[in-house]
């Protein structure tokens, strides 16, 4: 169990490094030293329920227009893949950009996504992983 944990953080290390590669290529904001990266996963209660999981990333597309501080949001489904490196038993995949850590507090409380929580995610979500960190 620790090496699969450990295995998870790598590839969604490896994710966000893959994002600030593609924001060089300018595809996304380049991430900046003080900058706050979002990753959460999603297990939805009914596995591979194309309704729900549209509903999950369409709820979750919205915050970036209506909430401040979010720099850059990428969302979608797992690309399946047989390497044993690679966690695909997710239904949908986060990953935001914060200015601070301030920001991502303020998103943690802002009532849009208290509200998306509260009606899509909880009753939809089996379980959730999620990782922060900090830009450096």
């Amino acid at each position: 169990m620790k090496l699969a944990k450990q295995l998870l953080a790598a590839s969604l290390a490896l994710s966000a490094a893959l994002l600030v590669s593609c924001a060089q290529m300018g595809l996304q904001p380049a991430a900046k030293p003080g900058d706050v990266t979002h990753v959460v996963l999603v297990w939805l209660k009914h596995k591979g329920d194309a309704a729900e999981r549209a509903k999950v990333i369409e709820t979750a597309k919205g915050f970036r227009d209506q909430i401040p501080g979010i720099i850059s949001l990428s969302i979608g489904e797992p690309l399946p893949s047989t390497r044993p490196v690679v966690d695909s038993s997710f239904d949908v995949g986060l990953v935001m950009r914060f200015e601070s850590k301030e920001a991502l507090n303020a998103y943690e409380k802002n009532p849009i996504h208290v509200k998306a929580v509260k009606e899509i995610l909880a009753p939809l979500a089996a379980k959730l992983v999620v990782h922060d960190w900090t830009e450096k």
